[in-house]
């Protein structure tokens, strides 16, 4: 199954009800990728540019962005970016077609 890292970040309010109410939302992202048959493998909070970050493994792009538009629609994250990871196996798969792949520059 695809790996797909995200990059989140909370609304004010969505950290002003964590403060005041602490909870550990590993268990709800959990149970949104389970439910489309996939797995959370990390769920971590940063400093940066994002508030956090989550490593999932979905059946596939369609299943991953049901869960990415579900959470987004839900009003707690002021932003969302969803990357699907690829193994190096498919890198490698990858770089063989693109080498058949006959590219000519704009101009050329």
């Amino acid at each position: 199954m695809p790996l797909y890292l995200s990059k989140f970040s909370y609304t004010p309010e969505t950290w002003a009800r964590l403060i005041s109410n602490p909870e550990d939302r590993r268990k709800a992202a959990q149970t949104y990728i389970e439910s489309v048959g996939g797995k959370l493998h990390g769920f971590w909070y940063a400093f940066g540019a994002h508030d956090g970050y989550n490593l999932w493994e979905a059946p596939d792009n369609v299943s991953m962005a049901a869960v990415a538009l579900a959470i987004s629609g839900g009003g707690a994250l002021s932003s969302l970016e969803t990357t699907v990871l690829l193994s190096v196996e498919e890198t490698m798969e990858a770089l063989a077609k693109a080498d058949e792949i006959q590219y000519h520059p704009p101009g050329s």
